[in-house]
């Protein structure tokens, strides 16, 4: 639905809105399952890790549009949320699910796919931003965009 509301605005607020309006959305539904204690404690630190990636990669891109470079979505990153929410609406239902299915079981590897693909993905951003971070200020005049992909960071001049 929060995409709904996005494609509502113009399109140059598009690119930032939505995934602000995942990273809410995901980290009010963590914490909310966590205070209900509807995960268990063996899935906190995955619960935790895609928190804390979720505020990092938000600084990150925050800084790096302050001088004027693009990060783009990957991929990859499109796969973790997608496996977040699903997993994340396997936790909401848990206690509801039949008995036969192991509803909190799905749920909870869910998220710990997600957690792993959150640290692969944050991990690939940091080290883009990094290269961008260590080139001289007069590099960031002009606006670029990374392309994030395994091994491909950029090289300094």
């Amino acid at each position: 639905m929060d995409g709904w509301h996005v494609e509502a605005k113009p399109r140059a607020s598009r690119s930032v809105l939505d995934p602000i309006a995942d990273k809410l959305l995901v980290a009010a539904v963590l914490m909310m399952l966590v205070a209900g204690e509807r995960i268990s404690k063996y899935s906190l630190p995955a619960a935790l890790v895609i928190l804390c990636r979720e505020f990092l990669v938000s600084g990150l891109r925050e800084f790096l549009a302050e001088v004027r470079v693009g990060v783009p979505v990957t991929r990859l990153a499109k796969w973790k949320t997608a496996i977040q929410m699903v997993s994340l609406g396997w936790l909401i239902v848990a206690k509801a699910g039949p008995e036969a299915v192991p509803v909190q079981a799905i749920g909870e590897t869910g998220l710990w796919v997600a957690a792993l693909l959150t640290l692969v993905t944050g991990w690939d951003y940091l080290r883009s931003g990094l290269a961008h971070m260590l080139l001289p200020p007069r590099r960031h005049s002009y606006v670029m965009t990374i392309r994030v992909k395994h091994g491909n960071v950029p090289k300094k001049p």
